[in-house]
């Protein structure tokens, strides 16, 4: 008989991360989902309970070096290796350029890209030498596209885009393969967490709007966890990989909209005068409907 799966799913007290640790385990995964306190995890387990399956949690910071390399070497100790590793777990932060400081940018990077790397590097030593493995990057439609007014999201996403990608290409002589996966606009914390709007300057006030414009939008209309959980599982399993997985409410069309447009093209809604009309526009490029 071919042994359970060992995967991790970081972030896994709430959202993706709840979504995809309990959606693994009904498949049959052993997982250990890692959470910054094992005494706010109630959610997760009654989940788990309720649908008569186990998630073994770990303590864990994924901004912290030490905090990761414990809680990995506890999870190693533990399954004695790890077939897939789900980076789920990060922030968001809303800014215009100008107004972002460099504080902000640091601490959402950190967590966002180097907490994905830090789990990465704690994994791979032992993917490489078993020749199997898959590292899923959870990223963002915005790491796609110049989401207005989402300085410090963006940067972190992009960047865990390109190194995904990098990485995807160094692991590959080893049997170890990475999927990025895409989301739109999902339920999760992320509404009630993530709806600053600094306009320290006064100068970006439409900016910002825009953007608050499109989470007005997105509650109404974001696709539930569970949707992205079983893309998860089937990056994961499908015997024809790719890449990039764009999913849940916007995920494909704002992709697949930004692709087919030149980068004046996208530069050129900047200069849209008003919300209604950038509304409108919205929806004939991305197919999206972001009106309320």
């Amino acid at each position: 008989m071919t042994a359970a799966p060992v995967s991790v799913v970081t972030g896994a007290n709430s959202g993706i991360g709840r979504a995809t640790a309990l959606h693994l385990a009904e498949q049959g995964h052993v997982v250990y989902g890692t959470v910054r306190s094992s005494a706010r995890a109630g959610k997760l387990l009654d989940a788990a309970e309720e649908r008569g399956v186990g998630v073994e949690l770990v303590e864990l910071d994924i901004a912290d070096d030490r905090s990761v390399r414990d809680g990995f070497a506890e999870v190693l100790q533990r399954a004695g290796h790890v077939d897939h590793l789900v980076n789920n777990a990060g922030v968001g932060g809303n800014a215009a350029v100008e107004e972002m400081s460099s504080e902000r940018l640091l601490d959402v990077v950190n967590i966002d890209v180097m907490g994905a790397i830090r789990c990465a590097q704690a994994v791979l030593p032992q993917m490489r030498e078993r020749g199997s493995g898959t590292i899923v990057n959870v990223t963002s439609v915005a790491g796609r596209i110049g989401a207005i007014a989402q300085g410090p999201y963006v940067a972190a996403k992009w960047a865990l885009e390109g190194l995904s990608e990098q990485l995807a290409i160094e692991v590959a002589p080893f049997g170890v393969r990475v999927a990025i996966i895409e989301p739109g606009v999902t339920k999760s914390s992320i509404f009630g967490k993530n709806t600053d709007a600094p306009n320290e300057t006064g100068a970006y006030e439409e900016q910002y709007a825009r953007m608050l414009q499109m989470y007005a939008a997105g509650y109404l209309h974001a696709s539930d966890a569970t949707e992205v959980a079983e893309v998860i599982h089937h990056a994961i399993h499908t015997d024809e990989p790719k890449l990039r997985y764009p999913v849940s409410w916007g995920g494909v069309g704002i992709t697949s909209g930004r692709a087919a447009m030149t980068d004046e093209e996208w530069v050129s809604m900047g200069r849209i005068g008003t919300l209604d009309e950038y509304i409108v526009e919205f929806g004939r490029r991305f197919g999206i409907d972001i009106s309320t």
